[in-house]
């Protein structure tokens, strides 16, 4: 019973302690690569947004020069069928709002706008209906006839993210499972010629010197192996001492 406590003992050791670093690394990675996941895609829907808002500045180009404002608000509409997408209007080239997706233009939309129209890209982040904006505003051709802004829910993109990273975690947080169960046969193959060689002393100190010790373990060129050849050596010498003082008190 003390042999197998001490085996199952040296085993939880050997694969907790690989299973406890393997944990910390794994946590530091999954951060690291959380955050890093986090800022590349919030990085990349932020250019589909402005690459969203830019399209729809270069569609709307011919209509401001014309004021075809039936066909700026059929285009509009369009874009506002987009995923994500929560408004879009147009101002002209002295800020005036000529176009637009939303039934009443709220003054929080309004609030922040230049006075003049603008003359180059810009974002912001805003608050309405109790959600927050992200809005991309590109000015139409330089801004000499006006600007487009597209107004993109918050948490449409957060859960976007979220999903992304979650599936991304999800196969990065296999990888300490599958560590664990490699440390405890790793633990396991370290531990077994361990407990043929204690198997082996407990009979020497208990008179019985005719087990010697199995040959894989001597043939092996490591610290075990060395350990191994030095019980051999004990033993050998013990059973020679014995026979010599057997035939000495014959």
């Amino acid at each position: 019973m003390d042999q197998e406590s001490r085996r199952v003992s040296l085993k939880w050791k050997i694969g907790g302690t690989y299973t406890a670093v393997m944990l910390v690394l794994s946590v530091f990675v999954i951060a690291a690569m959380y955050q890093l996941t986090n800022n590349m895609l919030r990085d990349q829907l932020d250019k589909r947004a402005l690459a969203v808002a830019t399209n729809l500045s270069d569609a709307t180009a011919g209509h401001l020069v014309g004021r075809n404002l039936l066909a700026l608000h059929a285009l509009l509409r369009k874009y506002s069928l987009l995923d994500g997408v929560a408004y879009a209007f147009v101002e002209d080239n002295k800020g005036e709002v000529i176009a637009h997706t939303l039934e009443t233009f709220p003054p929080e939309v309004r609030q922040g706008l230049p006075a003049g129209g603008q003359r180059e890209t810009r974002r912001r982040e805003l608050s309405w209906r109790n959600k927050t904006i992200y809005e991309a505003s590109v000015p139409v051709l330089e801004g000499q006839v006006g600007t487009v802004h597209v107004g993109f829910w918050a948490d449409a993109v957060e859960k976007e993210i979220q999903s992304a990273l979650f599936r991304f975690i999800g196969i990065i947080a296999i990888v300490p499972f599958v560590g664990t169960l490699l440390s405890f046969i790793l633990a396991h193959w370290i531990v077994r010629p361990i407990v043929g060689l204690t198997e082996v002393a407990d009979k020497v100190t208990k008179g019985d010197l005719e087990t010697s010790v199995s040959g894989k373990c001597v043939e092996s060129r490591d610290e075990i192996g060395d350990l191994a050849r030095s019980l051999e050596r004990m033993r050998s010498s013990l059973k020679a001492a014995m026979m010599r003082l057997e035939r000495e008190t014959a």
